[in-house]
């Protein structure tokens, strides 16, 4: 058997592992005693893992591996959040941002190398698209993040507490690694993170969302950012597949599967003069008026690439009042990590395009120079976005 088509004990879920081990005439309980080695000591070597017979050790060498993304760079911010790059098989380089505020620390998770969606507010869809991640480089973004931070020590200490897939790419087009990911991290024998502390967020692909239910039960939030279907197809162009109406029905449907009462994040990126109108929010008051879900505000970052602008600090505070008058509990996504390139939105990572469309981007951003918004050094990543509890 070849390195090449070794499995990744990595990236197995607890069902696959102890299916692994059934196959090769082993006992099912051999997959707790791995996935804890690797996922809560953070042990990627198999001599360790002297629980392990040395048999089974050698006879696991030969047909299976234990292997990460490479880990390129990190950056730590003024504010303390950290933004690693990492790189993986295809090439190309991802980013995870690591927020922490008082009792919580979030860590941000990409799912794809670049994305297809082309959101225009948004630097990751101008880098265009290379791959789906895998599994392991998923989960390696939760694994490195708790070498670096001391997550693997003996003190049992939880430093990262909650994951938010909202990194590179869209999660639920790459379904399958990330509902595996997902149930990883989420099991007792890993990382052991709840339900309520692992969410999902996507731009609207609909049938993904309608499958859900049957792979899952983590949180939800969405990508919504205008209040009426013309808007959104604009800036979105997702929604001329999946308008709002089908979008909030199915997202509705996947809450109703739920055992609790969680409702969804709706995420709300203001950009100046294009969505961040009284009227704006007066029409997204009443199109959720019977949609139970919280609201996250999150005002628009620069990057070189676009020339969206920031809304004023009063365009955030009346949208935010009027939506909370109309009884909605509201959030405004406080910006961390801008001076490492890690607020949200900005993740542009360094992705081998399969597109052509960074370079269509770029110059059309040449074409623009002498009216450039952002004229700093390029920002490289998106930050963790903020997740309402």
């Amino acid at each position: 058997m070849t390195a090449k088509s070794k499995a990744n004990l990595a990236g197995l879920s607890l069902a696959n592992l102890r299916t692994l081990f059934v196959d090769a005439g082993e006992k099912p309980f051999r997959a707790e005693q791995v996935m804890k080695w690797i996922h809560q000591r953070g042990v990627v070597d198999l001599d360790v893992m002297t629980d392990i017979s040395k048999s089974l050790r050698e006879k696991l060498k030969q047909s299976t591996e234990i292997s990460f993304p490479k880990l390129l760079q990190n950056f730590t911010a003024d504010d303390g959040c950290h933004k690693w790059i990492v790189e993986v098989a295809s090439g190309s380089c991802v980013e995870m941002v690591y927020i922490p505020e008082a009792g919580r620390g979030t860590l941000c998770i990409s799912s794809q190398a670049g994305c297809s969606l082309d959101c225009s507010f948004c630097a990751t869809g101008k880098q265009g698209f290379n791959s789906n991640l895998t599994v392991a480089e998923i989960v390696g973004q939760l694994w490195w993040a708790n070498q670096k931070l001391g997550g693997f020590d003996s003190s049992g200490n939880r430093v990262v507490t909650n994951v938010v897939m909202m990194g590179m790419g869209e999660p639920l087009l790459n379904f399958d690694n990330v509902m595996e990911a997902v149930s990883i991290m989420m099991e007792d024998c890993a990382y052991g993170l709840s339900k309520r502390k692992v969410t999902i967020s996507t731009s609207g692909v609909v049938p993904a969302i309608d499958r859900l239910k049957d792979f899952t039960d983590a949180s939800l939030a969405v990508s919504l950012h205008a209040p009426n279907d013309e808007l959104r197809s604009q800036i979105m162009p997702i929604n001329n597949k999946y308008p709002i109406s089908e979008l909030l029905r199915s997202v509705q449907g996947y809450m109703d599967s739920l055992a609790d009462k969680r409702v969804p994040v709706i995420e709300y990126t203001m950009i100046k003069g294009v969505n961040d109108h009284r009227a704006h929010a007066r029409e997204l008051a009443t199109l959720l008026r019977e949609f139970p879900c919280k609201i996250n505000i999150i005002p628009f970052n620069p990057f070189s690439l676009s020339d969206y602008r920031r809304p004023s600090t009063s365009s955030i505070a009346n949208f935010r009042q009027i939506l909370q008058a109309a009884g909605f509990t509201v959030t405004v996504r406080a910006t961390r990590g801008e001076d490492i390139g890690a607020a949200c939105g900005q993740l542009v990572g360094d992705v081998q395009d399969q597109t052509r469309r960074s370079r269509r981007h770029k110059r059309l951003a040449a074409a623009k120079r002498s009216e450039k918004v952002f004229t700093g050094a390029d920002n490289l990543a998106i930050a963790a976005d903020r997740v309402v509890r």
